[in-house]
């Protein structure tokens, strides 16, 4: 529960937290009438506004502290100027992503303290707040009492909400364009570099005998509807999170996919073996901060190793492993690609081949991002592995 003071009354409420934030323990309450000075000044001071007056002015409110965590001091921009030649040369890009971590938390923490309430039903009782009903039903399904959360996270409830409504495109096949509806908490399939190795690969011979498929950590579902588009018969698609199980079901009815994928909840591998085994993992070995990172973020390589090691006992005779991995962990710092090597090697795999793209998304052309410097030299791969 969070707690606060109004009017003379103490005042309590659910909290939610994607990112797992502990209720704050200072609250002050904000109006159309707090300056975005004195707003930044209280974030600043771990002072969280729960915001009564006008929803519109609550967003511009939140838009001005943007402004001003992303704005440079004067003196930040001198240090920046006198020392950027011998930064880029002894920093290195493992400390520059640690400090670019460490600069989103510190920025997420800060834009995180402007608070909203939300009644029970999902409902917001401020003026000219917009109808978030079906946004708040879908992240945070049925509740029975009121709640409150930062209004940064019901801005991604809102997006999340408005992405699954029009879907991502992923593949256009007979003159009809297939997309998949993300969930909220559910990474989108928006790099679609990965999609087009797996419609490029040559499927294993080991398909004609039985043609049979495992996707291990389905997500969207979005690969098992590229397998099931590449007429792979019977495909069994596994994860341990809920909302992507809800996800990837939800997508496969849409496209009335049910008599070719079933979507289990395991760890890793279901029972059996198959003749194909996809996996795309999280690329970073990093601890997510929050459980939307889970996506992104795999710490120490858990599921990567996972994958590697229990893959050969899954496999069909001839059969295949498809790994879908990113090397942007390489050039951060991360991981080596020896490493990854070794791993492949006492999991008693080869390697039959490697398919590799340079990924399309915006962030690759983006001088401007931090971590401009290793994504330049991305390199998004298929690797075809087997058994020994």
């Amino acid at each position: 529960m969070i707690n606060w003071d109004e009017g003379g009354q103490s005042c309590s409420a659910k909290w939610h937290s994607e990112n797992g934030i502990a209720p704050h323990k200072k609250i002050q309450i904000g109006d159309d009438t707090l300056t975005a000075d004195e707003a930044y000044r209280l974030a600043c001071e771990g002072t969280a506004i729960l915001y009564r007056g006008d929803f519109q002015n609550a967003r511009q409110l939140l838009q001005a502290l943007v402004r001003r965590v992303d704005k440079p001091s004067k003196k930040s921009k001198r240090a920046d100027k006198n020392t950027k030649a011998e930064s880029v040369i002894k920093k290195s890009l493992l400390d520059t992503f640690n400090l670019h971590r460490l600069s989103q938390s510190q920025r997420a923490r800060i834009l995180g303290m402007l608070l909203i309430q939300v009644n029970a039903d999902h409902t917001i009782s401020l003026r000219r707040a917009p109808d978030v009903t079906q946004a708040c039903l879908e992240a945070y399904g049925h509740q029975t009492e009121s709640y409150v959360i930062s209004l940064r996270e019901l801005l991604g409830v809102i997006s999340a909400h408005e992405w699954r409504k029009k879907g991502v495109p992923i593949l256009a096949r007979d003159d009809e364009e297939i997309r998949i509806h993300p969930h909220y908490g559910v990474f989108s399939p928006v790099r679609g570099e990965y999609i087009e190795l797996v419609l490029k690969a040559p499927l294993p011979a080991a398909l004609k005998q039985s043609s049979t498929a495992f996707d291990i950590g389905v997500g969207s579902g979005v690969l098992s509807v590229v397998l099931a588009a590449r007429e792979i018969d019977k495909i069994v698609a596994t994860d341990l999170d809920d909302r992507a199980i809800t996800c990837a079901r939800d997508n496969i009815d849409r496209l009335d996919l049910n008599a070719y994928v079933e979507i289990l909840k395991a760890n890793l591998f279901p029972e059996g073996k198959a003749a194909l085994v996809i996996c795309n993992p999280p690329w970073l070995p990093a601890r997510p901060s929050s459980s939307l990172e889970h996506a992104v973020y795999d710490p120490d390589s858990q599921m990567l190793k996972g994958f590697l090691g229990g893959l050969r006992e899954h496999l069909l005779p001839n059969g295949e492993g498809w790994l879908i991995l990113s090397d942007l962990a390489e050039y951060l710092g991360l991981r080596t690609r020896e490493e990854l090597l070794s791993w492949i090697e006492t999991a008693g795999l080869k390697v039959l081949a490697r398919l590799d793209t340079k990924p399309q998304h915006p962030k690759a052309f983006d001088r401007a991002d931090a971590l401009h410097a290793a994504r330049a030299k991305e390199i998004t791969s298929l690797w075809r592995l087997a058994a020994i």
